[in-house]
C-alpha cells in the first residue's frame, strides 16, 4: 500500500523533500464547471452584467492563482510556472460555463495543484462577478484531466477527450 508523501511515519503533516528529484518539463490540465442560469451565461456572453467583463476577470484571477498556490495550501513548493491558461466554454443548453486550465513549467515537483487551483478561483470569480443576478450558481466537477512529467510520468483521466496534446 502506498504512503501518503505529506504525512511521516507518525502521522505529522511535512512538506516533501525534493532536493533529489531531478528537473523535468510538467504539465497539468484541469476542468471544472459553473452551472447557472441560461439568462446568466446569456449575460456573460453578452458583456451585460454591471460588473464588467467576466470572463476576462476571471481568467486573470486563475493565472493569479495558480503563482499564488504555495500561499494557499500550505505543504506545496512555490513553483516558477512558465505558462498558465484558462480557457471557457459556454454550454448554452445545459446553462454551463465549462472551465479549463493549462499550466506548465520545469521543475521537481508539481503543476496539478496550481492547474486545479486555478479552475477553482476562474470559477470563484465568475460567481462574484454574477451572484448579484444569479446566488444560485453551482461550483463543481473540479478534476485533474492530464498531468505529464516527472517520475510517475502520464496520467490522463480516463473519459476525457482530447486534452493534452
Amino acid at each position: 500500500m502506498k504512503r501518503l508523501s505529506h504525512v511521516d511515519r507518525h502521522g505529522r503533516a511535512r512538506m516533501v523533500d525534493i532536493s533529489d528529484k531531478g528537473e523535468t518539463k510538467r504539465e497539468a490540465i484541469a476542468r471544472g464547471v459553473i452551472t447557472m442560469q441560461r439568462e446568466t451565461l446569456h449575460m456573460i456572453q453578452q458583456g451585460s452584467l454591471p460588473k464588467g467583463d467576466v470572463l476576462a476577470a476571471a481568467r486573470l484571477a486563475g493565472v493569479m492563482a495558480a503563482k499564488r498556490v504555495p500561499d494557499l495550501i500550505p505543504l506545496c513548493h512555490p513553483l516558477l510556472l512558465t505558462s498558465a491558461e484558462i480557457q471557457f466554454t459556454p454550454v448554452e443548453r445545459a446553462g454551463r460555463l465549462d472551465i479549463e486550465s493549462r499550466v506548465r513549467m520545469t521543475g521537481r515537483t508539481g503543476a496539478e495543484m496550481e492547474a486545479l487551483t486555478a479552475v477553482a478561483v476562474a470559477a470563484l470569480t465568475v460567481y462574484d462577478m454574477c451572484k448579484a443576478v444569479d446566488k444560485a450558481m453551482v461550483i463543481g466537477s473540479i478534476r485533474l484531466v492530464v498531468k505529464k512529467g516527472g517520475k510517475s510520468g502520464t496520467y490522463r483521466r480516463p473519459g476525457e477527450n482530447g486534452a493534452g496534446s
